[in-house]
């Protein structure tokens, strides 16, 4: 799980990169759970509210400039 503080020091690049591997984890973590294969389901439920803080955290960047 990210902080906000980590995400918020990085620049709008790293967060968009940051933001494309999230949701490649979450598509990963979707198939493990179509296959039984997920050890944790609450991962998605993380990897969710990870997505949420950097989209966040990139909208309130656009918006300040």
């Amino acid at each position: 799980m990210m902080k906000a503080k980590e995400i918020k020091n990085l620049s709008v690049e790293e967060l968009n990169k940051k933001l494309d591997d999230l949701k490649k984890d979450l598509f990963m973590l979707r198939m493990q759970h179509a296959t039984n294969q997920l050890d944790n389901p609450m991962q998605i439920a993380a990897v969710k509210k990870d997505i949420a803080r950097v989209k966040t955290i990139i909208r309130e960047k656009e918006t300040n400039v």
